[in-house]
């Protein structure tokens, strides 16, 4: 796989991080960031193969409404009534 940076001040910061000694190559420095990604937001982070990503369900969204600190906070959208006419056909 190629991968292209489109941004120069995107290109210059890769080449100094490699530069500097922290990272060996551009793939070490991905690797890296990737796995800072995902330690930041297990769940969020990464994008789950599409095998995992089917058998995916509403629990996870469940799980992280209830461990909310803002419990108080009603997510229910209000019921707003719809006006229906008379319809002639």
């Amino acid at each position: 796989m190629n991968l292209e940076i489109h941004t120069p001040e995107l290109e210059q910061r890769v080449r100094q991080q490699i530069q500097s000694g922290q990272f060996h190559d551009v793939d070490e420095l991905l690797s890296n960031a990737l796995d800072a990604l995902e330690e930041k937001a297990p769940e969020f982070g990464s994008v789950a193969p599409p095998s995992v990503r089917s058998k995916q369900t509403g629990a996870a969204i469940l799980e992280v409404l209830q461990s909310s600190p803002y419990r108080e906070i009603d997510l229910t959208p209000p019921r707003v009534p719809i006006v229906v006419r008379d319809v002639q056909l």
